[in-house]
């Protein structure tokens, strides 16, 4: 299961660092929508699958995912203000 967190935490990592260019560079308002999905949804699995194991670690998320859940509402707002 520690493998899979891995590569989950490195999807999340990809995501994150691809939003900038989708957002700003190729100003993809539905593809960044979906990558900033992406990043949310790899946050929530990687605090459900530290929770058994590192529930500190798994609580420490809490802040970042408080932080894209803001990030997703402004997203999902541009985007459907651009459509």
């Amino acid at each position: 299961m520690d493998h899979v967190i891995l590569w989950v935490f490195l999807a999340n990592l990809i995501a994150n660092l691809l939003f900038t260019f989708i957002q700003f560079g190729l100003k993809n308002f539905p593809l960044a929508s979906l990558d900033i999905l992406v990043v949310w949804g790899t946050i929530v699995w990687i605090m459900v699958g530290l929770w058994p194991k590192w529930p500190i670690l798994a609580l420490a998320q809490a802040p970042y995912l408080v932080w894209v859940s803001v990030a997703l509402v402004l997203q999902f707002s541009i985007t459907w203000m651009n459509l």
